[in-house]
């Protein structure tokens, strides 16, 4: 499988909430990092991050480039808080494949809706 299809499945396999076909995707040694709290979890820890998250509903791919053994995929994230309000997220996730499966993972979260802050702009 090229990379750019390894991504794309891996996003589908996140919105269908198949944690279980998850794992398949990835390498044996395979490492997240997650540069807004700077964790880094191995395959195990990310499938459980991912099956665990609360409130997670759908991950709706937006962009995809690839070339040779590295992707970039960018993505819109919905899901609901605790009150019920519907959130969205952007991720924009870095990947590197080896041997057909996600090797490393880098992951760039932002909350979607967000005001530029006071005097950042052009009057």
């Amino acid at each position: 499988m090229d990379t750019a299809t390894l991504l794309t499945r891996l996003a589908e396999t996140i919105d269908a909430h198949d944690w279980d076909g998850l794992p398949a995707l990835l390498h044996d040694d395979f490492t997240c990092r997650l540069v807004h709290t700077g964790e880094e979890l191995d395959r195990e820890q990310w499938v459980r991050f991912n099956a665990d998250y609360p409130g997670f509903e759908r991950m709706l791919v937006e962009d995809l480039v690839a070339d040779g053994d590295r992707a970039v995929l960018r993505a819109r994230v919905v899901g609901r808080g605790a009150d019920g309000q519907e959130l969205h997220f952007a991720v924009a996730s870095f990947a590197t494949a080896q041997d057909g499966s996600i090797l490393d993972l880098t992951e760039v979260w932002a909350d979607i809706g967000q005001e530029a802050p006071e005097g950042t702009r052009p009057a």
